[in-house]
């Protein structure tokens, strides 16, 4: 009998070390660690569980962006408020497109109405989001885009006011838009310049409408990349309507959100949650998760909202509602904020 012969079989459940690695990088240690595997000793041993922390309730306002709602094509704009209430919402944030219930075309009396049918369901409206920044860019090259942003932009105001809100989420411009292949980049002081431009139009029109100008971070346009970048942009106005929607997914990829909301701080007038994993290894619109099924560090987040003071709306976007039971998500994600928020523990 040689040695060979006197080695035991390799089985199909007995790793090397190699495809445990190959593994590992997939599925993750802790996975790998629950099915009995592990990619050395160490892993296998069991990890005392962490002591539990006594929950802090934090004073913040549970809000949902419809794009989490099979809307328009199984909803109604109602069946979305009723279910958001019925979820534990204290708002939704609506969005103005091309068309539908909230669009150009809506007049001030049906605004009023859409404003009216949330309060009557017991549903605030936490403010107006829209796509239409990316096709009609504030600094697009193409300067007849750059009128309809502008447009598009006064029309967003006169809506928020009809609707009952003072927030309106506004994407002061992009150098790049990855998601629109035929868009042209822009120079990056022609980006600011014609930002600046456009703003600078609005801000009467916001004012006199009392609606905040909320200005959202985006890693993917490339302007305003840093807070810094956001800081010193905002602050040059020195005017009190122009203000920051800050996205805790938006500039994941590369930095973190916590670090953010430290330096903005009382900037912030209102939030955008999102979720996003860093274990993508490319940006695309599935890094976005459902509340913490991702690589954020809640409690951090949370922890310096409420040391700048914020109080305001928890607004959690979404864009993949749930082909099936699209209730779910809503539930779920509500049941995930009151947890995250104290309210549950």
């Amino acid at each position: 009998m040689t040695d060979r012969d006197a080695a035991p079989a390799r089985t199909s459940s007995a790793l090397d070390r190699r495809e445990l690695l190959a593994n590992a990088a997939t599925f993750g240690t802790a996975f790998l660690a629950a099915q009995g595997l592990a990619v050395d000793a160490d892993a296998q041993e069991p990890k005392p569980a962490p002591a539990a922390k006594p929950a802090k309730r934090y004073e913040m306002k549970k809000s949902i962006n419809l794009w989490a709602f099979p809307y328009p094509q199984q909803y109604k704009l109602i069946d979305c408020f009723k279910l958001a209430k019925s979820a534990g919402f204290d708002a939704v944030e609506i969005n103005f497109g091309l068309d539908g219930d909230l669009c150009p075309t809506t007049s001030e009396k049906e605004i009023q109405a859409i404003g009216k049918m949330a309060k009557d369901q017991g549903i605030a409206i936490s403010g107006v989001c829209s796509f239409l920044y990316w096709p009609y860019s504030l600094t697009a090259n193409d300067p007849a885009k750059r009128a309809k942003g502008v447009e598009l932009a006064r029309q967003m105001i006169a809506a928020a006011h009809g609707l009952g809100t003072d927030n309106l989420l506004v994407v002061p411009g992009a150098v790049y838009i990855p998601w629109l292949k035929e868009a042209e980049p822009v120079a990056n002081d022609a980006c600011e310049a014609r930002a600046r431009e456009a703003l600078t139009k609005l801000l009467p029109e916001a004012e006199t409408a009392g609606v905040y100008l909320n200005l959202e971070n985006i890693f993917a346009n490339a302007f305003l990349f840093s807070p810094q970048e956001m800081i010193q942009f905002v602050d040059s106005f020195k005017h009190p309507n122009l203000m920051v929607h800050f996205d805790t997914g938006n500039i994941m990829q590369y930095q973190f959100p916590e670090h953010w909301i430290r330096m903005l701080g009382k900037r912030i007038k209102n939030i955008h949650l999102k979720e996003y994993d860093k274990r993508m290894t490319e940006f695309t619109l599935n890094a976005f998760r459902p509340l913490l099924d991702g690589t954020t560090d809640w409690p951090a987040v949370l922890t310096a909202l409420d040391q700048v003071g914020y109080r305001g709306y928890l607004t959690f976007e979404y864009f993949h509602p749930y082909s099936h039971f699209p209730e779910a998500l809503i539930y779920q994600t509500a049941d995930s904020l009151d947890r995250m928020l104290g309210i549950k523990v």
